[in-house]
């Protein structure tokens, strides 16, 4: 199994465990801002100029998102 399939396993693993906590996908805001922050941190403690890099993955989501609002496709 690749690491990539094995990040993909997690995560399927991890939205499954939000579901079972609360299938309101209202309530999962908060695990979404969570997970950000966290991963904003791990980037930060490993290289402060990663910042930078961190806001362009931001801005990138929120083209993504947005096309998503509007389109009804990822």
């Amino acid at each position: 199994m690749s690491k990539e399939d094995s990040v993909r396993d997690l995560l399927n693993t991890t939205a499954d465990e939000i579901h079972s906590h609360d299938n309101n996908p209202r309530a999962w805001q908060s695990w979404m801002i969570y997970l950000l922050e966290r991963l904003e941190q791990k980037s930060v403690d490993e290289n402060p100029s990663h910042q930078a890099s961190f806001r362009e993955m931001l801005s990138a989501l929120d083209d993504v998102i947005r096309n998503r609002l509007r389109t009804g496709g990822w």
